[in-house]
Protein backbone atom coordinates (compact mmCIF):
# COMPACT_ATOMS: atom_id res chain seq x y z
CA UNK A 1 0.00 0.00 0.00
CA UNK A 2 1.33 3.55 -1.04
CA UNK A 3 0.94 6.35 1.60
CA UNK A 4 0.59 10.06 0.66
CA UNK A 5 0.63 12.47 3.40
CA UNK A 6 -0.80 16.20 1.87
CA UNK A 7 0.19 18.74 4.56
CA UNK A 8 -0.42 22.08 4.67
CA UNK A 9 1.94 24.90 5.82
CA UNK A 10 1.34 27.55 7.90
CA UNK A 11 -1.33 26.29 10.36
CA UNK A 12 -1.58 29.60 12.78
CA UNK A 13 -0.13 32.28 10.67
CA UNK A 14 -4.07 33.59 10.64
CA UNK A 15 -7.64 32.91 11.41
CA UNK A 16 -8.08 33.20 7.81
CA UNK A 17 -5.85 30.68 6.79
CA UNK A 18 -6.58 28.35 10.05
CA UNK A 19 -10.26 28.24 8.19
CA UNK A 20 -8.71 27.20 4.65
CA UNK A 21 -6.63 24.38 6.58
CA UNK A 22 -9.62 23.00 8.65
CA UNK A 23 -11.91 23.27 5.22
CA UNK A 24 -9.58 21.41 2.90
CA UNK A 25 -9.15 18.66 6.27
CA UNK A 26 -12.72 18.28 6.64
CA UNK A 27 -13.79 18.60 3.44
CA UNK A 28 -11.09 17.50 0.83
CA UNK A 29 -8.35 15.38 0.81
CA UNK A 30 -6.18 17.10 3.32
CA UNK A 31 -4.27 15.07 5.85
CA UNK A 32 -1.75 17.35 7.71
CA UNK A 33 -0.74 20.55 8.89
CA UNK A 34 2.45 22.22 10.34
CA UNK A 35 2.20 24.85 13.41
CA UNK A 36 3.79 28.31 13.43
CA UNK A 37 3.83 28.69 17.14
CA UNK A 38 5.04 32.41 16.89
CA UNK A 39 2.30 33.45 15.05
CA UNK A 40 -0.93 35.36 15.75
CA UNK A 41 -3.32 32.49 15.11
CA UNK A 42 -2.14 29.79 17.58
CA UNK A 43 -4.28 30.11 19.68
CA UNK A 44 -6.83 29.59 17.37
CA UNK A 45 -5.26 27.32 15.71
CA UNK A 46 -4.41 24.96 18.57
CA UNK A 47 -8.11 24.93 19.74
CA UNK A 48 -9.15 24.29 15.93
CA UNK A 49 -6.48 20.83 16.41
CA UNK A 50 -8.56 20.15 19.15
CA UNK A 51 -11.50 19.84 17.43
CA UNK A 52 -9.93 18.27 14.81
CA UNK A 53 -8.20 14.75 16.39
CA UNK A 54 -8.02 13.13 13.14
CA UNK A 55 -6.15 15.99 11.12
CA UNK A 56 -2.12 15.31 11.87
CA UNK A 57 -0.45 18.62 13.65
CA UNK A 58 3.36 18.94 12.93
CA UNK A 59 5.11 22.12 14.30
CA UNK A 60 6.63 24.85 11.21
CA UNK A 61 9.30 26.04 12.62
CA UNK A 62 10.14 29.97 11.67
CA UNK A 63 13.20 31.88 11.33
CA UNK A 64 11.78 34.42 8.83
CA UNK A 65 8.05 35.41 9.70
CA UNK A 66 6.83 37.42 12.86
CA UNK A 67 8.61 37.65 16.19
CA UNK A 68 10.60 35.09 18.05
CA UNK A 69 9.32 33.50 21.32
CA UNK A 70 12.63 34.43 23.06
CA UNK A 71 13.89 37.91 23.71
CA UNK A 72 17.51 38.82 23.36
CA UNK A 73 18.07 37.02 20.17
CA UNK A 74 21.42 39.24 18.27
CA UNK A 75 21.76 37.43 14.99
CA UNK A 76 18.29 36.58 13.89
CA UNK A 77 16.62 39.20 14.29
CA UNK A 78 16.77 42.68 12.65
CA UNK A 79 16.34 45.95 14.90
CA UNK A 80 12.94 45.98 15.33
CA UNK A 81 13.40 42.29 16.71
CA UNK A 82 11.19 41.04 13.79
CA UNK A 83 12.79 38.24 12.38
CA UNK A 84 14.91 38.44 9.23
CA UNK A 85 14.02 37.89 6.12
CA UNK A 86 14.93 35.01 4.13
CA UNK A 87 16.82 36.63 1.77
CA UNK A 88 19.54 36.87 4.57
CA UNK A 89 19.83 33.41 5.00
CA UNK A 90 20.25 33.19 1.06
CA UNK A 91 23.65 35.26 1.37
CA UNK A 92 27.26 35.68 3.11
CA UNK A 93 26.05 35.56 7.19
CA UNK A 94 26.94 34.54 10.17
CA UNK A 95 24.09 33.89 12.88
CA UNK A 96 24.47 32.22 16.38
CA UNK A 97 23.33 28.63 16.10
CA UNK A 98 22.43 28.45 19.58
CA UNK A 99 19.72 31.11 19.20
CA UNK A 100 17.97 28.65 16.28
CA UNK A 101 18.20 25.91 18.59
CA UNK A 102 16.74 27.58 21.99
CA UNK A 103 14.51 29.24 20.08
CA UNK A 104 12.79 26.38 18.01
CA UNK A 105 13.12 24.50 21.00
CA UNK A 106 10.83 27.36 22.51
CA UNK A 107 8.58 26.74 19.76
CA UNK A 108 8.39 23.18 19.61
CA UNK A 109 7.69 23.84 23.43
CA UNK A 110 4.92 26.22 22.97
CA UNK A 111 3.22 23.76 20.68
CA UNK A 112 3.13 20.87 23.76
CA UNK A 113 2.10 23.47 26.03
CA UNK A 114 -1.56 23.37 24.72
CA UNK A 115 -1.49 19.59 25.13
CA UNK A 116 -1.14 18.60 21.01
CA UNK A 117 1.52 16.33 20.57
CA UNK A 118 3.52 16.69 17.55
CA UNK A 119 3.18 14.09 14.62
CA UNK A 120 6.69 15.91 12.33
CA UNK A 121 8.86 18.65 11.71
CA UNK A 122 9.36 20.92 8.94
CA UNK A 123 10.24 24.73 8.81
CA UNK A 124 8.95 28.00 7.25
CA UNK A 125 10.60 28.68 3.67
CA UNK A 126 12.41 25.61 4.13
CA UNK A 127 15.05 27.43 5.98
CA UNK A 128 16.40 24.39 8.08
CA UNK A 129 17.83 22.92 4.84
CA UNK A 130 20.26 26.80 4.76
CA UNK A 131 23.92 26.86 5.41
CA UNK A 132 24.72 24.64 8.78
CA UNK A 133 21.14 24.78 9.79
CA UNK A 134 20.13 21.38 9.33
CA UNK A 135 22.43 20.29 11.94
CA UNK A 136 20.55 22.04 14.45
CA UNK A 137 16.97 20.80 12.61
CA UNK A 138 18.15 17.23 12.62
CA UNK A 139 19.57 17.91 16.82
CA UNK A 140 15.68 18.61 17.80
CA UNK A 141 13.90 15.96 15.38
CA UNK A 142 16.26 13.64 17.25
CA UNK A 143 15.79 15.31 20.85
CA UNK A 144 11.98 14.59 19.97
CA UNK A 145 12.06 11.82 18.53
CA UNK A 146 9.93 13.13 15.26
CA UNK A 147 10.14 12.39 11.90
CA UNK A 148 10.50 15.15 8.94
CA UNK A 149 10.09 16.62 5.71
CA UNK A 150 12.25 15.33 3.22
CA UNK A 151 13.63 17.93 1.57
CA UNK A 152 17.42 18.05 2.60
CA UNK A 153 19.69 15.30 3.51
CA UNK A 154 18.02 12.42 5.85
CA UNK A 155 20.23 10.84 8.55
CA UNK A 156 19.05 8.48 11.03
CA UNK A 157 15.44 9.93 11.30
CA UNK A 158 11.83 9.02 9.67
CA UNK A 159 10.94 10.57 6.64
CA UNK A 160 9.14 9.97 3.35
CA UNK A 161 10.59 8.57 0.11
CA UNK A 162 9.45 11.39 -1.64
CA UNK A 163 8.61 15.09 -1.18
CA UNK A 164 6.57 17.20 -3.86
CA UNK A 165 6.41 21.04 -3.99
CA UNK A 166 3.78 21.54 -6.29
CA UNK A 167 0.23 20.41 -5.21
CA UNK A 168 -1.67 21.42 -8.67
CA UNK A 169 1.06 19.19 -10.82
CA UNK A 170 1.39 15.85 -8.14
CA UNK A 171 -2.23 15.27 -7.79
CA UNK A 172 -3.76 17.13 -10.99
CA UNK A 173 -4.53 13.27 -12.52
CA UNK A 174 -4.50 9.92 -12.77
CA UNK A 175 -1.23 10.00 -14.49
CA UNK A 176 -0.01 12.30 -12.34
CA UNK A 177 -0.72 9.69 -9.35
CA UNK A 178 0.90 6.95 -11.16
CA UNK A 179 4.00 8.72 -11.67
CA UNK A 180 4.56 10.36 -7.76
CA UNK A 181 4.52 6.73 -6.90
CA UNK A 182 6.46 5.14 -9.82
CA UNK A 183 9.48 5.00 -7.58
CA UNK A 184 8.18 5.64 -3.91
CA UNK A 185 6.47 4.00 -1.52
CA UNK A 186 5.82 7.21 1.00
CA UNK A 187 5.17 10.60 -0.69
CA UNK A 188 4.42 14.17 1.08
CA UNK A 189 2.88 17.03 -0.87
CA UNK A 190 2.91 20.04 0.43
CA UNK A 191 0.35 22.77 0.20
CA UNK A 192 -0.80 26.24 1.57
CA UNK A 193 -4.64 26.79 1.66
CA UNK A 194 -6.36 29.57 3.55
CA UNK A 195 -8.86 32.26 3.67
CA UNK A 196 -7.85 35.91 2.84
CA UNK A 197 -7.92 37.73 5.72
CA UNK A 198 -5.97 41.06 6.85
CA UNK A 199 -3.36 39.49 8.96
CA UNK A 200 -2.15 37.57 5.36
CA UNK A 201 -2.34 40.44 2.70
CA UNK A 202 -0.58 42.44 4.91
CA UNK A 203 2.38 40.53 5.50
CA UNK A 204 2.67 37.79 2.74
CA UNK A 205 3.56 37.80 -0.59
CA UNK A 206 2.00 34.46 -1.37
CA UNK A 207 -2.33 34.90 -0.85
CA UNK A 208 -4.90 34.59 -3.46
CA UNK A 209 -3.01 31.11 -5.30
CA UNK A 210 -3.89 30.20 -1.21
CA UNK A 211 -7.83 30.39 -2.06
CA UNK A 212 -7.24 28.39 -5.08
CA UNK A 213 -5.63 25.10 -3.13
CA UNK A 214 -8.28 25.40 -0.83
CA UNK A 215 -11.03 24.84 -4.05
CA UNK A 216 -8.31 22.32 -5.12
CA UNK A 217 -8.09 20.21 -2.48
CA UNK A 218 -11.32 20.46 -2.09
CA UNK A 219 -12.70 19.71 -5.63
CA UNK A 220 -15.21 16.92 -5.92
CA UNK A 221 -13.19 15.47 -8.56
CA UNK A 222 -9.46 15.54 -6.78
CA UNK A 223 -11.34 14.36 -3.68
CA UNK A 224 -12.90 11.16 -5.37
CA UNK A 225 -8.97 10.46 -7.83
CA UNK A 226 -7.68 10.20 -4.71
CA UNK A 227 -9.90 8.17 -2.27
CA UNK A 228 -10.81 5.99 -5.09
CA UNK A 229 -7.12 4.76 -5.92
CA UNK A 230 -7.08 1.15 -3.67
CA UNK A 231 -3.43 1.48 -3.53
CA UNK A 232 -2.92 4.67 -1.97
CA UNK A 233 -3.88 5.55 1.46
CA UNK A 234 -4.27 9.27 2.83
CA UNK A 235 -2.36 9.91 6.53
CA UNK A 236 -0.24 12.02 8.71
CA UNK A 237 3.11 11.42 9.57
CA UNK A 238 2.27 9.21 12.00
CA UNK A 239 1.70 6.53 9.09
CA UNK A 240 5.74 6.83 8.61
CA UNK A 241 7.30 3.30 9.39
CA UNK A 242 10.21 2.75 7.78
CA UNK A 243 13.40 5.22 8.99
CA UNK A 244 15.93 6.65 6.08
CA UNK A 245 19.49 6.23 7.26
Amino acid sequence: MKKLIINADDFGYSRGVNYGIIDSYQYGVLTSTTFMSNMPGADHAADLAKQNPGLGVGVHLVLTCGRPLLANHRTIVDSKGDFRKLAFYKGAFTIDYDEVYFEWKAQIEKFLSYGLQPTHLDSHHHINSFGDIPQVFLQLAKEYSLPVRNNMEQKEVKTTDFFAYLIESALKDEQALNELFREHDTVEVMSHPAYLDKPLLSTSSFTYPRVDEVEFLTDPGIVGLIQGRSDIQLTTFKGLLKPII
